[in-house]
C-alpha cells in the first residue's frame, strides 16, 4: 500500500466500522440555533445558495471533562501537590483531550460527507473543513436559511435547526454555521462617541496633556511608565499573543515607531489559524480593511513589554480556530490580549479552551467593552466568561510626559456589570468582601470587569496606511493588551526566581485584594461612573480592582 494513503485509508476504515453501529444521528453538545431564529424574531427571507462555499471548524469534546475540573481545582490550590504544575499542550491532550480514535473518526466522517479537510489538530480539538452549502446541509442534517437581522440592517444566514452528526459520539461545537454576530473591535473614536451622545467636544474629559506623543497624546511606553515605572523588566523570554479577526499591515506599526522616535525589536508573526488572510491593506478602490485595532493592540502590548521574545497575532474567522491555535502553538503564548467582541450562539462554546489555558498557565485578557453597562444589547462576550480576565477602562493622568501615575477615575464608557449570558459567579467572586451593597454586584452571576487601565480618548494611533491621529481613539481595547504586556513582566520576574508562569490571574487577585495590602497592589479607582454603576472603594463593576500599582509585580512573584 502507498504509505501516503495509509493514514487516510486507516481513518476511512475506522469511520466505516463505527458508522455501521450508529443507530441514529448524534446531537452536538452546544446549541447553534440563534434565539432570534428560534423565536421567529428574525423572519426567514430565503435559503443560502446551494453552491456557496462555507468554512467550518468542527470541535470535539474533551475526553475527560470531570478530570479537568478536578485538576484545575488542584493546580490553583496552594495546599495541593499539583499546585502550579501546569501542563504542556501534549500533556493536556493525553490526559483530557479527545482520543486519537475519536479524532480520526471525525476526519473520516468529514471526508466521507464530501467536505474538504484543510486544517485543525487533535491538540487543538478541531477539524477545519470547507464545502458547499448543500454538502454541509446533508452532513449536519440542517437547512441553511437566510434571515432578516432583528437589530441590524442586513440579512444573515443560519441553520434552521440544531445540527446532528452520523457518529457514535457527540461533537462539542461546529463554528461558522451562521454570521448573525459580526465580530467588532472594542475601540471607539471621540468623534463617533460625541455624535452618538449629541454632545460637544468639551463634554468629554481628556487629560492627554502629559503624554510623550504628538499633541501630548499617550504612547504605549507612557502606559509602561505610569503602571510599571521601572526599567529592569521588559518581558524578556516571554511570548505574547493577540487575537485578531483580521490581519494587519506592519507598515502602520513601523510608521508609529518612526513618528514617535522609537524602535521595535520584538519579532512579530502574523499567523493565519484557518486560512484567513494575514494581510490587511486599505486599497480604497478594492475594498477596505481597517487595521486600527490590530495596530494599537501591538503598540500597547509592546509599549508595556518592549523586550518580548515574540509577539504573535493569531488571525482567523472563527473563535475556536484562533483560540485552539493559541493553546497549541510553539512557543506557547502565556499571556494573551483580545480586543474584539462578538455574541456566540452558545456562551459555553469556548469553555474547554479557556479551561485548557488555565491548566497550561495561560492568561486571556478580554476588553470589557465600550458601551457602558453590560446587557443583552451591549454584549459582554468574551469578557464575562469565568476563565477570562475582563479588563475595564479608566481615565488616567500622569505627573509629566512619560512620567509616573498621578490620578485615575472611571472612564465614562467602561463596560461592566452582571453577566448577560447568565454565567454563574466564580468561586473567587464569592469571597467575603468582594460583592457588597456598595458595588451592587450579583451573588449569583459573574461580575465584571476584573481589572482596568486607561481607555480614554488620549492615545496616539497609526493605521490604514493613511496617517496617524492623536487624542481621537479610546476604548477598553487599549487596556486589554496593556494588561497582557504587564503580565509578561510578571512572568519574566517569576522566571528570574525559577518560578513557573503565573497562571490564571483572577483566583490570585481576588484573594489578595480583600487583604490589607490591596492599595500596594492596585490603584483603587473610587470616583467616576459608567452607566448604571459607579466606581467605589474596593471592587466595583466599572473598573474591577483598578489599575496596576507599583507593588503588584512583587506580590504576584511570591505566588
Amino acid at each position: 500500500m502507498n504509505r501516503k494513503l495509509a493514514p487516510i485509508c486507516f481513518a476511512a476504515l475506522i469511520f466505516a466500522s463505527i458508522a455501521s453501529s450508529v443507530a441514529e444521528a448524534q446531537s452536538v453538545l452546544t446549541h447553534h440555533v440563534r434565539d432570534a431564529v428560534r423565536t421567529g424574531e428574525a423572519p426567514s427571507v430565503g435559503r443560502l445558495p446551494e453552491d456557496q462555499t462555507l468554512t467550518l471548524d468542527i470541535v470535539l469534546p474533551l475526553g475527560d471533562s470531570d478530570g479537568l475540573t478536578r485538576f484545575l481545582s488542584d493546580v490553583y490550590n496552594p495546599a495541593s501537590t499539583n499546585y502550579r504544575q501546569f501542563l504542556t499542550p501534549a500533556q493536556f491532550t493525553a490526559r483530557f483531550g479527545p482520543s486519537q480514535e475519536a479524532y480520526d473518526a471525525v476526519v473520516a466522517f468529514a471526508r466521507n460527507a464530501g467536505l474538504t479537510v484543510y486544517g485543525g489538530s487533535r491538540d487543538a480539538m478541531d477539524v477545519q473543513v470547507k464545502g458547499s452549502v448543500s454538502t454541509i446541509e446533508a452532513a449536519f442534517h440542517v437547512t441553511m436559511r437566510t434571515y432578516q437581522h432583528p437589530t441590524e440592517n442586513r440579512v444573515f444566514y443560519a441553520p434552521d435547526q440544531e445540527p446532528t452528526v452520523d457518529l457514535p459520539f457527540n461533537l462539542w461545537h461546529i463554528s461558522g454555521l451562521d454570521n448573525y454576530s459580526i465580530p467588532h473591535p472594542m475601540l471607539t473614536s471621540k468623534t463617533d462617541y460625541l455624535k452618538a451622545q449629541g454632545s460637544i467636544a468639551t463634554g468629554v474629559s481628556s487629560h492627554a496633556t502629559t503624554g510623550s506623543g504628538p499633541s501630548n497624546s499617550f504612547l504605549g511606553s507612557d502606559m509602561r511608565a505610569a503602571y510599571y515605572g521601572k526599567t529592569a523588566l521588559t518581558g524578556a523570554g516571554q511570548n505574547l499573543g493577540l487575537l485578531e479577526y483580521e490581519g494587519t499591515d506592519l507598515a502602520d506599526l513601523n510608521t508609529y515607531y518612526t513618528n514617535v522616535g522609537q524602535t521595535n525589536t520584538v519579532p512579530i508573526t502574523i499567523l493565519s489559524t484557518d486560512g484567513t488572510s494575514p494581510n490587511c491593506v486599505d486599497t480604497k478602490a478594492g475594498g477596505r480593511c481597517d487595521d486600527t485595532e490590530q495596530t494599537l493592540d501591538m503598540t500597547q502590548a509592546l509599549g508595556m513589554a518592549p523586550g518580548l521574545a515574540s509577539l504573535v497575532m493569531y488571525v482567523g474567522s472563527t473563535d475556536t480556530a484562533m483560540i485552539g491555535a493559541m493553546t497549541t502553538h510553539d512557543p506557547l503564548p502565556t499571556t494573551i490580549g483580545c480586543s474584539w467582541g462578538w455574541t456566540p450562539a452558545d456562551p459555553t462554546t469556548l469553555n474547554p479552551y479557556f479551561e485548557k489555558m488555565a491548566s497550561q498557565g495561560q492568561n486571556f485578557f478580554a476588553a470589557s467593552g465600550d458601551s457602558s453597562t453590560w446587557s443583552k444589547l451591549h454584549e459582554a462576550w468574551p469578557a464575562d466568561n469565568a476563565y477570562v480576565v475582563a479588563v475595564g477602562g479608566t481615565d488616567l493622568e500622569t505627573e509629566s510626559a512619560g512620567g509616573a501615575w498621578k490620578s485615575e477615575t472611571a472612564w465614562i464608557d467602561s463596560g461592566g456589570g452582571i453577566s448577560p449570558d447568565d454565567i454563574a459567579i466564580p468561586k473567587w467572586q464569592q469571597i467575603s468582601g468582594v460583592i457588597n451593597s456598595s458595588n451592587e454586584g450579583s451573588t449569583t452571576y459573574r461580575n465584571g470587569p476584573d481589572v482596568s487601565a486607561n481607555a480614554n480618548f488620549t492615545f496616539y494611533v497609526c493605521a490604514d496606511q493613511s496617517g496617524c491621529t492623536a487624542n481621537e481613539y479610546g476604548g477598553t481595547s487599549f487596556a486589554a493588551p496593556m494588561w497582557a504586556g504587564y503580565i509578561a513582566l510578571v512572568n519574566q520576574a517569576r522566571a528570574l526566581y525559577s518560578e513557573t508562569t503565573l497562571g490564571f490571574l483572577n483566583p490570585i487577585i481576588y484573594a489578595e485584594n480583600v487583604t490589607s495590602i490591596y492599595d500596594t497592589d492596585f490603584h483603587d479607582i473610587t470616583s467616576g461612573k459608567s452607566g448604571k454603576y459607579s466606581a467605589v472603594v474596593g471592587y466595583d463593576l466599572v473598573t474591577g480592582w483598578g489599575s496596576p500599582n507599583a507593588g503588584l509585580i512583587a506580590a504576584l512573584v511570591k505566588y
